[in-house]
């Protein structure tokens, strides 16, 4: 049974290897479970029984990158409080701003490819919700709850996931009309753009303004990459 089960991962791995191999030569447009099935010297039927989509292929991959990220697993080492909670809406303000800023347009790609489906079948927007709901939305909720005892934040519904998404939604929407070369909407750039989109989100929340005002104006250790301790947290 372990054998088995360990041959199937390596063959799920090679698969995965395999995708990463195309998609980063032909992009999502050109690539096709034909030629990654190909490339990784199995057939197209077999490539299926892992991977039923090219969307759900694709999807696995950037879930997998996203695991990687030494930041994310900065984030996830942290102590559940305000402070996290407000690294984390910092981080996410950063990581949108990114997509139109890289120079070789990978993740502006990416953006597009999650809004148009949206249009569609919403296929790999499912998918991607649920990867970063998984990944994400334990530290948030937890983090949101201890705000609310500390005294920080005020309760807001009763599904503080939606706070989660809400938070994601306006940052997708506020990439989007930055996408084009030329922006649909002038926000500005800098500090004070991203310090009012913050502001924005964690308002939104459910923080106070003494809680905004103290975690948000700290010189954080997050920031340069070094571990946060509990007390800066």
């Amino acid at each position: 049974m372990s054998t088995l089960r360990m041959t199937s991962d390596l063959r799920r791995q090679l698969i995965l290897g395999a995708a990463k191999r195309c998609f980063a030569r032909h992009g999502f447009a050109g690539t096709t479970t034909k030629s990654v099935a190909a490339a990784a010297s199995i057939s197209e039927a077999l490539l299926f029984k892992h991977f039923p989509t090219k969307s759900a292929l694709y999807a696995e991959i950037l879930a997998e990158e996203c695991a990687a990220d030494p930041a994310l697993h900065r984030l996830l080492e942290l102590e559940p409080s305000t402070g996290t909670l407000v690294i984390l809406i910092r981080g996410m303000v950063r990581h949108f701003d990114e997509v139109h800023a890289l120079p070789d347009q990978q993740e502006a790609q990416r953006f597009r490819l999650m809004m148009a489906s949206h249009l569609d079948d919403g296929e790999f927007a499912r998918l991607i919700y649920e990867k970063v709901g998984g990944l994400i939305g334990p530290i948030f909720d937890v983090s949101l709850s201890r705000a609310i005892e500390a005294g920080d934040a005020r309760r807001i519904g009763r599904e503080p996931m939606n706070l989660f998404w809400f938070a994601h939604h306006t940052l997708l929407m506020v990439t989007l009309t930055r996408l084009p070369v030329v922006p649909c909407l002038a926000f500005g750039d800098g500090t004070d753009f991203e310090r009012q989109l913050c502001e924005f989100i964690l308002r939104g929340i459910g923080l106070n303004e003494a809680a905004i005002a103290n975690y948000l104006d700290r010189d954080l250790a997050w920031d340069s990459g070094q571990p946060v301790i509990a007390e800066s947290a």
